[in-house]
């Protein structure tokens, strides 16, 4: 009569992370998106256009030639400007400049924008009172008007554009966390941490701050559309970048004199932001729909 071992069961396989966590199934959810995929798409295109600029153009986007006001052709396939310079040349080099236009606005404006709506939510009394009113008085002019009048204090420039237009975006932002901090500060993981002693600081920061996290990172998302476009439109008025730097936005205002014949000065860089702006925007909804518990 012969013995049959038995086999040692394999160990259970736990599973993986990508698959148990919840920021996993979150980026799980994101990837099968294929509206934040398309929308992802397009922004890494923009991004690598920006990054292989001096490899992929064609000619210097500086370099004035004879062919001034040359339609898309073989040579320039988006034509020339008034001055002769490659249309898509400069296309490539003002993609360069568009992240820079839109996350460091975001930056400012979500750093200086939490910090007060976190103060003001969990405060209450007067400092929030102060700080309201305040944000009140900056809600009280639009946008692209509050960021004119704080180029206009500092001086044209791409660097000064991007500090009025991440102004302009604070009261959003304290608006939005003070709104989330109100809700947060009443929950029980809160009155949880006060009866094990832990001080002001460390519930604002440690324990409320993570749990506001999710809305503002998807305000912020699409608020780098709005930087591009505020930033655009102030290089537009000739508040922002100055010539010669390839920007978008300068591109448009140095082609709105052609329209009727030279169509391709403005179409290009107009099209560029509209696609960049699309991108951006499909890609910040996405975030929306995989970070809001609501959804």
């Amino acid at each position: 009569m012969t013995v049959v071992e038995s086999l040692p069961a394999a160990p259970a396989r736990s599973p993986s992370w990508w698959r148990s966590s919840p920021t996993g199934r979150q980026l799980r959810a994101l990837v099968r998106n294929p509206t934040a995929m398309f929308g992802a798409a397009i922004v890494v295109l923009v991004l690598l256009c920006g990054l292989l600029a001096p490899l992929i153009a064609p000619y210097d986007p500086l370099a004035i030639s004879a062919d001034a006001l040359a339609p898309p052709s073989a040579a320039h396939p988006l034509g020339t400007d008034d001055l002769g310079r490659d249309i898509l040349s400069r296309v490539l080099y003002g993609a360069r400049v568009t992240p820079l236009v839109g996350i460091a606005p975001v930056a400012l404006s979500a750093a200086a924008g939490v910090v007060l709506g976190l103060l003001a939510g969990f405060s209450r009394g007067l400092v929030d009172n102060v700080i309201m009113r305040l944000i009140d008085v900056l809600l009280a002019f639009p946008g692209i008007v509050l960021a004119i009048a704080v180029v206009a204090v500092l001086g044209p420039g791409l660097g000064n554009a991007m500090i009025a237009v991440g102004i302009a975006g604070v009261p959003i932002f304290a608006r939005v966390v003070r709104g989330l901090v109100l809700v947060e500060r009443e929950k029980e993981y809160v009155a949880a941490a006060r009866l094990c002693g832990a001080r002001a600081p460390r519930l604002i920061f440690a324990e409320v701050l993570p749990n506001v996290a999710a809305p503002v990172l998807v305000l912020s998302t699409v608020s780098v559309a709005t930087a591009i476009l505020s930033t655009a439109g102030l290089s537009f008025l000739g508040l922002g970048a100055q010539p010669p730097q390839p920007e978008w936005g300068a591109m448009l205002s140095q082609g709105r004199d052609y329209l009727t014949d030279q169509w391709w000065i403005a179409t290009f860089p107009g099209l560029a932001i509209a696609i960049a702006v699309l991108g951006i925007n499909l890609l910040g909804d996405g975030l929306r729909d995989v970070l809001d518990p609501r959804l």
